[in-house]
């Protein structure tokens, strides 16, 4: 029977995610250049539809699809034409599949939308359709299986990755840093002439997303419990804490805190807790998002200059090193007293 509350709840934490994608094109928008303004936030929001349109056509088969050897799905419901979506996706939980479809859709529009930020003045935008097509249904899709699916590789030997670290940042991050390297440095014009063209909208982008995350980290409960207020407290408190700490390193190495700088500290700490989430303390969100931040910082300004790879927005700087290192840490921190869900509990 269908939970009203639970999938209420889903339904909100849908329109929230979705609400992402119009802030990262704030966020992309305004830190780029004012040649690039209207291509870059063009191509994130055009994102969306192709990306609704690939994940009812094969996406939701081949993420959720029956298994094969745990990489990928298939079926026979392709653009969803047997799928029965009154059927119960979780009878415990309430939520049939037709709700758990349109919130996985929403992870399939923001996650190839990260990667435009590594690509702004460097792909045509025909390439970059064809591009988001193919790598969603041949990278995306099958990490979806992978990590989500009852039957998936990982996540059948225990992988932990509540709302997207792994499928998600990690997965979108590294395609930013190969797209960098072979795409090569923008021309040196671009990069003398790169100021950020509004950097208000940097904020109103970077609150959109923070707002959306909870929709994102929250959501991923797919109901109203206590595994939901934990995500929700855990999302919070790691965002502040990397926010602050990216401000100190600024401070430090900067003499004084930038707009820019702080955005970025929070975006790595939402980040950083995506695959923790439901999993840890308050106390391991707090060190989730202080060391995400501290490790991001440390890449951004000393290591990427001396790899001379052009990753305009650095989106593998945020999304990369920081899903990557939240993953880690969330197999330290991961507590089966505040979820039983678990098997064990990590090294701390």
């Amino acid at each position: 029977m269908i939970n009203q509350a639970n999938t209420a709840f889903v339904l909100i934490s849908t329109i929230l995610v979705f609400f992402m994608t119009p802030g990262l094109a704030f966020f992309y928008g305004g830190l780029v250049s004012k040649k690039n303004v209207v291509n870059t936030m063009f191509s994130v929001f055009v994102i969306s539809g192709l990306a609704i349109l690939l994940f009812v056509s094969v996406g939701y088969v081949i993420c959720f699809g029956k298994d094969v050897s745990g990489i990928f799905g298939w079926g026979h419901s392709f653009f969803l034409s047997r799928y029965e979506l009154t059927k119960m996706y979780s009878k415990s939980l309430g939520i049939d599949n037709g709700t758990y479809l349109v919130f996985q859709m929403m992870f399939s529009i923001i996650t190839p939308a990260l990667f435009v930020g590594a690509v702004v003045g460097r792909m045509r935008f025909n390439f970059l359709i064809l591009f988001v097509s193919l790598w969603s249904i041949f990278v995306y899709y099958p990490m979806v299986h992978m990590v989500w699916s009852p039957n998936g590789l990982l996540g059948k030997i225990g992988m932990l990755d509540f709302a997207g670290g792994t499928v998600v940042h990690i997965n979108a991050g590294i395609t930013a840093l190969v797209l960098s390297i072979f795409l090569g440095p923008r021309i040196k014009y671009n990069i003398e002439n790169s100021e950020h063209y509004n950097l208000p909208w940097v904020l109103l982008g970077t609150s959109i997303l923070w707002i959306g995350w909870y929709g994102f980290n929250v959501g991923s409960a797919l109901g109203i419990d206590k595994v939901a207020i934990q995500a929700f407290l855990t999302t919070t408190v790691s965002t502040g804490a990397s926010l602050i700490a990216w401000m100190i390193l600024d401070l430090k190495f900067h003499s004084k805190p930038s707009l820019v700088g702080i955005c970025t500290g929070a975006l790595c700490g939402l980040v950083g807790i995506t695959p923790a989430a439901a999993y840890v303390s308050t106390l391991g969100a707090i060190i989730i998002g202080v060391l995400c931040s501290i490790v991001s910082f440390i890449f951004v300004e000393k290591i990427k200059p001396k790899l001379k790879y052009d990753d305009p927005l650095d989106a593998f700087g945020c999304h990369g090193i920081s899903g990557i290192l939240g993953s880690i840490l969330t197999g330290v921190f991961a507590n089966k007293a505040i979820n039983s869900n678990i098997s064990e509990s990590g090294l701390l």
